[in-house]
């Protein structure tokens, strides 16, 4: 379903109170330089029908930029503008607000969503990111309910850090609005990274290696508890002659779904393809902050995350019943001394300049899984009650699959960005498509 969305009023949203000059500059860490330069999107729903009262668009637009003002108080880097891979002048600009019309149903974009299509519901294009660290869009639709999109600057901030984000802002409109303080919800970022993974010369690495728009397509498919649980089954430890000591705990929904969408994606590409050279990996998005010594609290904010890559031997037969273990393996080497040997720096800066030229070369097909499961986006409670649905616009980058929550039964729905020939394969695919349904939200 194709949306028409026109913007009707712009404005720059500054923090309330001024950032102090010892603040100005806020530097970027290590791990900030190497992440690419995109915007991380996010597109929360509100249906009229659900919310507590009906929906005042004029009020809610006022709440959002009055709380946005706050909020940036405490979260002044996002008002500033980036410099140079280098820093950021935190210099109190102001974020981009835009406010739209949607000429359709919210109802007809929640029921049978077109990842390509919430693009339009977020301010900015994901790969243009300039020097803008914050964007937000209030679309408003026909039926009078509401979709809040936002974009977040990965070169600042990792998927935990934009939550929080999110989190605090919507705890901040709902004190503003209430005029009582629940302060449990408002939560201080900390502002370390920089002091943790101090910032390096990155010459001849490219951050904007993997980003890509071409032929690339997003679909989203949905895996209910029950088709998740006989995956967890299947991906089990099945090898009985294993000691008892070794057995390992049963694979997480996350570890048997990317177990599974993995084995499909080779199973379905790998045919005929005449390239038996091909070295098939699976990467995980690893987070820093409990891996570190000592742990770092929820709300330490920037990118403070890194990848556990494991290239799966393809010899374990069609079950591959050892590929949670090998994950898991190598996101165990994702630990204290990984991450000491990643404050020194020099050697994994050598790591990922070598990976690249590896995959530039197409000599490593990579399948990227990033998991947003558990962080509470259904949370997200600005003062007129809790999301319809939460979604994902389509992203530049190929092989990538995100995972998300569905709002009950403990589903899962996986957002695949893929070359336009490889997801043709593996929507063929009768065993793939035996388990994901591509249907409305239940």
């Amino acid at each position: 379903m194709i949306m028409k969305v026109e913007v009707v009023s712009r404005e720059l949203i500054r923090p309330s109170s001024p950032t102090p000059d010892h603040l100005h500059t806020y530097q970027l860490s290590f791990l900030d330089q190497i992440s690419p330069p995109v915007f991380s999107p996010l597109v929360i729903f509100y249906s009229s029908s659900e919310a507590d009262t009906k929906l005042d668009i004029a009020d809610i637009s006022n709440r959002l930029k009055k709380s946005l003002s706050d909020v940036l108080v405490q979260f002044y880097p996002l008002a500033g503008r980036s410099n140079d891979n280098m820093f950021i002048e935190c210099n109190d600009e102001g974020v981009p607000f835009f406010e739209t019309r949607v000429k359709c149903q919210l109802s007809d974009v929640i029921q049978n969503p077109v990842p390509c299509e919430l693009n339009k519901l977020v301010p900015f294009q994901l790969d243009e990111v300039a020097d803008l660290s914050l964007g937000v869009q209030l679309n408003v639709f026909d039926c009078g309910g509401i979709a809040i999109g936002a974009c977040i600057s990965h070169k600042i901030a990792d998927a935990l850090s934009f939550f929080m984000f999110i989190k605090t802002w919507a705890a901040t409109a709902r004190r503003d609005h209430h005029h009582k303080t629940d302060d449990h919800t408002v939560m201080c970022p900390q502002f370390v990274s920089a002091t943790l993974f101090p910032p390096r010369n990155i010459s001849g690495f490219n951050p904007r290696v993997g980003i890509t728009k071409e032929n690339i397509v997003t679909k989203r498919f949905v895996f209910d508890a029950s088709k998740i649980e006989s995956l967890k089954a299947k991906y089990g430890d099945h090898d009985h002659e294993q000691s008892l000591e070794s057995y390992q705990k049963p694979p997480s929904r996350v570890e048997a779904l990317s177990a599974f969408i993995w084995s499909r994606y080779v199973a379905a590409t790998n045919v005929g393809s005449g390239a038996p050279e091909r070295v098939y990996a699976i990467v995980h998005a690893v987070n820093l902050r409990t891996r570190i010594d000592p742990p770092l609290p929820e709300c330490s904010f920037g990118n403070l995350y890194r990848i556990a890559v494991t290239v799966p031997r393809l010899d374990t037969g069609e079950e591959c019943y050892g590929l949670v273990r090998q994950v898991r393996e190598q996101v165990s080497h994702v630990d204290k001394d990984y991450v000491k040997k990643l404050q020194e720096g020099t050697e994994h800066l050598g790591f990922i300049k070598r990976s690249s030229e590896n995959f530039c070369k197409g000599e490593m097909v990579t399948l990227s899984f990033t998991s947003l499961c558990r962080f509470p986006l259904y949370e997200a409670d600005f003062g007129w009650g809790k999301p319809t649905w939460v979604g994902s616009p389509a992203l530049t980058f190929n092989n990538l699959v995100v995972f998300m929550d569905t709002k009950s039964g403990g589903g899962i729905e996986a957002y695949i960005n893929m070359e336009k020939g490889d997801l043709a394969k593996m929507e063929a695919d009768k065993e793939f498509i035996a388990f994901a349904s591509s249907n409305e939200l239940k």
